[in-house]
């Protein structure tokens, strides 16, 4: 991924057949940061992102930062023993053979979460809700 530019306008991420502006990838991440703070995301959550093409390695990549998580790669067999869950795409959950949770990205349910869902920045009440509560 690119470095962050003063131009949100700018590219962030291509591939063949898109081109990401850092705009739409701080819109996109803010959108699947809220799916993945549903799913459990917290600081210091370790986050797998298996076999995901670009640009929706770089959107997982910033929306689990966003979440306080630690995005992780799947390199390794013990990658996935070590994680929280995990971020792929139907085909790459055909490649992945463990039976951890997986956000796949391109199933219908994720799809319609992502796409009713508010790209707004995340507020400190959806980062920290036992705040909130307390509060």
């Amino acid at each position: 991924m690119c470095k962050p530019v003063d131009s949100p306008t700018a590219t962030a991420e291509t591939a063949a057949d898109c081109e990401l502006n850092y705009a739409d990838l701080d819109r996109w991440s803010n959108r699947l940061a809220r799916i993945l703070l549903r799913l459990g995301a917290h600081p210091g959550a370790h986050i797998v992102i298996a076999e995901t093409p670009q640009p929706e390695a770089a959107v997982s990549r910033l929306a689990i930062m966003k979440t306080g998580g630690i995005p992780v790669s799947l390199t390794t067999e013990t990658a996935v023993d070590r994680a929280d869950f995990g971020i792929t795409t139907k085909a790459g959950r055909e490649l992945v053979t463990d039976a951890s949770r997986w956000l796949v990205l391109d199933d219908r349910s994720t799809l319609v979460h992502y796409l009713t869902g508010s790209d707004a920045p995340l507020t400190e009440a959806e980062l920290n809700p036992a705040q909130q509560m307390a509060a």
